[in-house]
């Protein structure tokens, strides 16, 4: 009987987690700094909660405060965190906004706002990603979605973005395998975030509990999925185990992809 392999380890490796100060960020950087790795968290919000679970567990990790919309920002935080912790191994780009409406619902201004952080801030990390790994390799996940390649209503902005998070992994994918950099995407579908739970405070007041359990069911496995799910498939896509793959894009989604009636 084969017997069951190791737990993915990244003891003294670098990781860059953006957006890790809550959600699924916040999941993917407790979970890699369980994992031993030293875990730099960029994030605009604070992330005194995160930093705090993975040092009380014995871990190590930063908050560097960035704009990930600004490649200045971006580039002195990706300075600082390789001169506290070593040269980059892994880049995880988590920090995302969303936007509900139509084509004619989205203002400029609401397009810009999705844009500078969804496709922009993923852009400015990816550049200044690969440019600290080209010496060595590494591995770079990014947060799609199944927005990325299904119609859903309401998304327009939104779904833009996230198209553009797919292609970029491919380009990037392509582009860089020569240099050992590996290059993947993982695109959820609903996810019990505080996002969602702020999202139904204040578009159905007194109603949470109902539509909650409406958007869970659009899912065909009958809820919405956890951060520490979405987490474990990251781990594992940077981790040594996953070394074959690269240009791919994971759907986590409940079977919102293929089982919908």
């Amino acid at each position: 009987m084969t017997e069951p392999s190791e737990p993915a380890t990244f003891g003294g490796r670098t990781v860059i987690v953006t957006g890790g100060g809550s959600g699924i960020g916040q999941a993917i950087a407790t979970l890699f700094g369980a994992r031993g790795a030293h875990v730099a968290i960029l994030d605009l919000a604070s992330a005194d909660a995160t930093v705090q679970a993975i040092t009380d567990a014995g871990g190590s990790a930063v908050h560097v405060r960035c704009d990930v919309s600004k490649q200045d920002d971006v580039s002195a935080a990706f300075a600082d965190v390789q001169q506290r912790f070593g040269p980059l191994d892994v880049l995880v780009n988590s920090a995302g906004v969303a936007h509900v409406g139509t084509v004619e619902q989205t203002t400029e201004a609401d397009l810009d706002r999705v844009y500078a952080v969804n496709v922009k801030g993923v852009y400015n990390c990816l550049r200044l990603g690969v440019t600290a790994m080209k010496p060595r390799g590494g591995a770079i996940l990014n947060l799609a979605s199944v927005a990325a390649t299904v119609g859903i209503a309401d998304r327009f902005a939104y779904s833009m973005s996230k198209g553009a998070v797919l292609t970029m992994t491919l380009s990037v994918a392509r582009d860089y395998i020569h240099e050992k950099i590996r290059c993947n995407c993982i695109s959820p579908a609903r996810v019990h975030t505080p996002f969602v739970d702020g999202f139904l405070a204040r578009s159905y007041p007194g109603r949470e509990a109902e539509v909650f359990d409406q958007l869970a069911k659009t899912q065909p496995i009958g809820r919405m999925g956890n951060p520490s799910e979405i987490a474990e498939l990251a781990l594992f896509l940077c981790s040594d185990a996953a070394s074959f793959i690269t240009g791919s894009n994971y759907p986590i989604d409940g079977g919102f992809l293929t089982l919908k009636m």
